[in-house]
């Protein structure tokens, strides 16, 4: 498994799929999730070198010594001395959900190494942009025919009321898909055994993210950035997507009909199409 030596001496693992193409640096959400569950983002890897990193604490990377380098703006150090490992000017960054948050802080602070920048489903933590517990209902209930929707709903509205069980989050699982198959439920059941939950509570705390800052650096970051949502995606609803997409100059926003969080499983080609053609290099 090829890795490199982060700032504090931590060794990094990251996985290559693919071999045409400038590699594509990918961080997982989760937050701090193993990056398996990313697979080779439905076949992008047949247009695009692949790259995806196991964060500190997570899949095969070593545990750091110091459990507040979990910290988000803290592991934009990891993404850069990736970079330096692999001995690139400059790189194309791709990240999913809560890995969104470092790639966004990473080309806030480094924007002369970011070529291109996609975000994927992305949580909007960074920006400071919030999801009102109605935009997630309403987006729920897109999903009103599926078989599974009243007890799942009702456990959405338990946990946004604030009254969730110790249950209430596993019922509404069937939210983050576009189809609660049996490819679905066994992503899921995967990836609850590959999140660093130690990790995962210290990922955004206090400190961790200045959406003033980031913001206005945002707006003076230059390159194309592709930020595509889930039509269907009550973790990372379309409207607050948008509303992070707005705040780059050069911003796309793709809407994939009927997906969840994770789009490349619930449509490949679609997703595939639409990453493979903005990264592609005129």
């Amino acid at each position: 498994m090829p890795a490199f030596s982060a700032y504090d001496g931590t060794k990094l693992a990251y996985h290559v799929f693919g071999e045409d193409g400038p590699p594509v640096i990918c961080l997982p959400g989760g937050p701090m999730q193993a990056s398996a569950y990313l697979g080779e983002l439905g076949g992008l890897s047949a247009h695009r070198r692949l790259i995806t990193l196991d964060l500190r604490g997570t899949g095969e990377s070593e545990t750091p010594q110091d459990p507040a380098t979990y910290r988000c703006d803290r592991l934009v150090d990891d993404v850069e001395a990736l970079r330096e490992h692999l001995g690139l000017d400059g790189m194309d960054l791709l990240g999913h959900s809560a890995g969104t948050n470092p790639a966004v802080l990473y080309a806030a602070r480094h924007p002369q190494r970011v070529d291109r920048l996609a975000l994927i489903t992305p949580s909007p933590a960074a920006a400071g942009i919030t999801v009102p517990a109605q935009v997630r209902l309403e987006t729920a209930r897109l999903r009103r025919d599926e078989p599974w929707f009243p007890e799942a709903f009702a456990a959405l509205e338990s946990i946004t009321a604030g009254r969730a069980t110790a249950g209430s989050w596993e019922v509404i699982a069937p939210f983050w898909y576009g189809s609660w198959d049996a490819v679905a439920r066994a992503h899921h059941a995967a990836g609850a055994e590959q999140r660093n939950q130690e990790a995962a509570a210290v990922f955004g705390a206090e400190g961790a993210f200045d959406p003033g800052s980031t913001r206005a650096a945002l707006a003076r970051f230059e390159a194309p950035v592709l930020v595509l949502a889930g039509e269907v995606d009550l973790n990372s609803p379309a409207p607050a997507v948008a509303e992070l997409a707005g705040l780059f100059p050069k911003a796309e926003l793709v809407v994939q009909p009927g997906a969840g969080h994770f789009p490349w499983l619930d449509d490949p080609d679609r997703f595939v199409a639409t990453a493979a053609g903005f990264l592609r290099r005129a």
